[in-house]
């Protein structure tokens, strides 16, 4: 009843924003926290019966993976529509519709058991994205970055339509729960692995399959750039978890080498990459795509530990890069650049943005007491217990994360203003604030407090560790 309420609400409120437009701002807001605040409570009660799974219908299922991405695609939304109220009506009502759209589509992802509903929802965000990005981007290459960004991942998504469809030829069925007791033959399973993996491996994106993640966050407004951070790129962690690992465990084994071996190069080059870039929101991008090689890492270490890590790394990214990119925005809404060479001295100006900066940045690195620090520990522990070289590797990721980190802190926040190139400063507002502050308190809350999030995971990979092996 809870999931299917969420549904009503999104539905109810997307068509009164298409029809009518009094008190668009009001309706979209009170919606997307409603679903939020309902969210909260599925997320309550699952922790009180710890690792609950409720199906309805075998069309949809929540679990204890399912409930972390569907809480934060809630959380992100609602405060995306909380940083773009200062838009005018017209803007925000058109921006608002593809937000819930978008809402409302991966509330089905994260919830979804069967394949061809999953499929459906899962291409079907492409489209308000891609108005996102190509109409409210901020330059003219925007249209560039977002022809990128859908043919890349429509290219793989193909791949895994074809191999849906050979699955309902085969088996008459598209039910996950039955699907995930068919054996294929090993040259099925390997085809049919193939197919899944392009399309998800596009979407993390895991190198050389990341070309157009730098462009997309760059020509994406500021909400584009939080959800594609925040939530997007977890599509693909959630596709390998739920459907290459447990439909294909045997394939998964085959070909984990190679993917290991594209997650290395993808955390060395994309670290690497951060570091030479001048444009503040490339260097956020280049991290995002080597942290989310690193859980890419940690999912095929196939340990207990790594799975539970780059589960937890995927929420505790969601939080951060998130934060940072709203961050990011605020600066280019007053000062209309993202070039690293025109800020310095923030501190003296703008201090409680420095310290909301400082915080996020501390996350970035995993400090200890944040929900990275967590997250990347258990990772690279269940990766050393495969392969002490793939936990050496991997690891250099996170010392050139602290390198390029706090290089952009030092940069932005310490140092002599600038003044040849701005002269008017003003700190964060209240609407500024209440976006970002809920990610801050949630990534030091898990820090602190992970058995919160990590207990809704233990089942799940406990399960999936003994399915795959």
């Amino acid at each position: 009843m809870l999931l299917f309420s969420n549904f009503l609400i999104l539905i109810t409120s997307i068509i009164f924003l298409f029809f009518f437009n009094n008190k668009t701002k009001i309706i979209s807001i009170l919606s997307s926290g409603i679903v939020l605040i309902i969210s909260c409570f599925m997320l309550l009660e699952n922790f009180n019966k710890i690792n609950s799974t409720y199906n309805i219908d075998a069309i949809f299922k929540i679990d204890g993976l399912s409930i972390l991405f569907y809480f934060l695609s809630a959380l992100l939304i609602f405060l995306c529509l909380i940083f773009i109220w200062k838009e005018n009506k017209n803007l925000y009502k058109e921006f608002a519709i593809n937000l819930l759209i978008i809402e409302f589509l991966l509330l089905i992802v994260f919830s979804s058991n069967n394949l061809l509903l999953f499929y459906i929802s899962f291409e079907g965000i492409l489209i308000p994205m891609f108005l996102i990005i190509g109409v409210w981007g901020s330059r003219e290459r925007k249209i560039r970055a977002v022809y990128l960004f859908f043919f890349y991942t429509l290219v793989g998504s193909i791949m895994l339509l074809i191999g849906i469809l050979y699955i309902y030829n085969k088996t008459g069925s598209l039910n996950i729960d039955y699907l995930s007791s068919y054996k294929f033959s090993t040259v099925e399973e390997n085809l049919l692995w193939l197919s899944f993996f392009l399309s998800f491996a596009s979407k993390i994106p895991l190198f050389p399959l990341h070309i157009w993640l730098p462009e997309a966050h760059v020509e994406a407004p500021t909400v584009g750039s939080v959800l594609l951070a925040g939530i997007l790129l977890k599509l693909g962690v959630y596709g390998f978890l739920r459907f290459n690992l447990i439909l294909f465990p045997n394939a998964s084994l085959f070909f984990s080498p190679a993917v290991l071996l594209l997650a290395l190069m993808g955390i060395i080059y994309s670290s690497l990459s951060a570091i030479r870039q001048t444009d503040i929101k490339r260097i956020i991008a280049y991290s995002s795509i080597a942290h989310m090689n690193l859980v890419v890492l940690g999912i095929f270490s196939f340990n207990v530990l790594g799975l539970e890590g780059s589960i937890l790394q995927s929420v505790s990214h969601g939080f951060v890069a998130g934060g940072l990119f709203f961050l990011i925005g605020i600066l280019y809404d007053r000062y209309h650049s993202r070039a690293l060479y025109y800020y310095g001295g923030l501190i003296h100006v703008m201090p409680l943005y420095s310290i909301l900066l400082m915080l996020l940045t501390f996350s970035n690195i995993a400090l200890p007491g944040t929900s990275s620090f967590v997250g990347e520990f258990l990772l690279l522990l269940g990766v050393y217990k495969d392969s002490f070289w793939s936990a050496f590797l991997g690891s250099t990721g996170v010392i050139l994360c602290g390198i390029y980190s706090l290089w952009l802190l030092n940069r932005l926040v310490f140092g002599n203003l600038k003044l040849d190139y701005t002269v008017s400063f003003k700190d964060i507002n209240i609407r500024e604030l209440l976006s970002v502050l809920p990610l801050i308190v949630f990534s030091l809350f898990s820090g602190i407090y992970p058995y919160f999030f990590s207990s809704f995971i233990e089942f799940f990979s406990s399960n999936l560790f003994f399915i795959v092996l």
